[in-house]
């Protein structure tokens, strides 16, 4: 059933509304970005059919027959300690959300908005839409009560783990590596819905998403797409490079231009994009992967990106989850080489990552999938009331500790703000 609308914002406000209703929802929004490879505006999906939890060590092969089992919409994440399956690497450090290392679900309804055209799969269709309509929209007016956030690493902390990473940079033992941080609140009551609401209205990205697992939550405002598969090509966006935004336009467009002439950043990006190339060799036909577009500059409402595009022809016989796996984790996240990178990180980081540094999105009926990747995003435990966040940076040679913490915090802003914080709290 196809519906024309005259307000696809407050339809989509009430649609997630009613999809927070159900036990299991994932809801996608693109928030009006000009992307040419997406599909659709925003995705709701609600309820569940059927479903897939598992942890690292099979989760990949038990999601190949899900998927094989379920060929229409699927949505779901992916947890970045399925490093664990990919490679040979452990996770020690302790993990206070309780996600599984990968969830997925067949839904019950589906909702897609195109600009003012939203389509509902479902048994009812018309009795889902005058549902949704009838919802009394919230507000993000309401204050959020005070949290205490928590730093793992102090700021001596982080500033002397970053000197040592560099000795291993100087020794050759890597490249660049994402060296991530985590801030947490231990006694977090919140409403997921509102703070989602208030984040996505602060920081409106492309890769927005809010996904509810039961009484857990991920609620994400990410600019960076992981992973898509569009007929037979395939698709990443790696982000490498970040600058604040300008008081004004003349400023704003200065700082672009450092950006895109800032030699650090050229080389963090040009090493992750080389590892991304490498990484979608595994599943392209010969001689298919190439670099669409190096350097790229985008802006978002808090700040700009430098983003590069990589595509490649997908080799015959290698089915999606197959290429994800084959490129997972994303090279943004880890560094190169890879496996070395996270191995450091495992050792240098005081949290574990869980779903931050893993990926949200969708299979859809046609085989097509797409997925974010999950950075500026708030994990939340309802039941246990805790709140984690992380913010990272690509620590290279000419990496400058005091800078990189800085940028940790820049990614962190709308997430602070949110949550009532300013930059200054962690800078004691």
């Amino acid at each position: 059933m196809i519906i024309s609308i005259n307000d696809p914002q407050t339809f989509k406000t009430k649609a997630l509304q009613w999809a927070n209703s159900f036990d299991v929802c994932c809801y996608l929004d693109s928030n009006n970005f000009t992307d040419p490879y997406s599909k659709f505006d925003a995705l709701v999906a609600a309820g569940v059919k059927h479903d897939l939890a598992a942890n690292a060590g099979a989760a990949f092969d038990e999601l190949e027959n899900f998927r094989k089992s379920h060929p229409g919409w699927v949505t779901g994440l992916f947890g970045y300690d399925l490093k664990n399956e990919v490679e040979d690497l452990t996770s020690s450090h302790p993990g206070e959300l309780g996600f599984p290392d990968l969830y997925f679900f067949v839904p019950q309804y589906v909702i897609n908005i195109q600009g003012n055209k939203i389509e509902i799969i479902a048994d009812n269709p018309q009795q889902i839409y005058e549902t949704i309509q009838q919802q009394i929209q919230i507000t993000t007016d309401e204050q959020i009560p005070p949290i205490n956030i928590q730093s793992r690493l102090d700021k001596p902390a982080y500033l002397d783990a970053v000197a040592k990473i560099k000795q291993h940079i100087s020794r050759g033992d890597i490249y660049v590596t994402n060296f991530c941080q985590e801030f947490f609140a231990a006694h977090a009551d919140i409403d997921p819905l509102t703070v989602f609401l208030k984040l996505n209205e602060i920081s409106p990205n492309p890769f927005a998403c809010f996904f509810k697992y039961r009484y857990k939550y991920v609620l994400c405002a990410s600019p960076e797409r992981f992973l898509a598969k569009r007929g037979d090509q395939l698709i990443s966006q790696p982000i490498k490079g970040t600058a604040k935004r300008g008081g004004t336009n003349a400023e704003d467009e200065s700082i672009k231009q450092q950006l895109r002439d800032h030699t650090k950043e050229q080389q963090e990006n040009v090493m992750i994009v080389d590892l991304v190339r490498n990484d979608l060799t595994r599943s392209a036909k010969a001689g298919s992967v190439k670099t669409e577009e190096l350097f790229g500059i985008y802006s978002f409402k808090q700040v700009h990106q430098m983003i590069s595009t990589v595509v490649c022809e997908l080799q015959d016989g290698i089915t999606p989850v197959q290429a994800i796996k084959n490129t997972f984790p994303m090279g943004s996240m880890t560094g190169a080489p890879k496996v070395r990178a996270m191995q450091l990180m495992e050792q240098y980081e005081a949290g574990r990552r869980g779903v931050y540094s893993g990926a949200v999105g969708y299979f859809s009926p046609d085989n097509d999938f797409d997925f974010n990747v999950v950075i500026r995003t708030i994990l939340y435990n309802k039941d246990r009331k805790y709140l984690s966040f992380h913010a990272g940076s690509a620590i290279t040679y000419h990496a400058d500790a005091e800078k990189e913490y800085e940028e940790c915090l820049l990614k962190a802003q709308a997430i602070l703000e949110v949550l009532g914080q300013t930059k200054s709290f962690f800078q004691t």
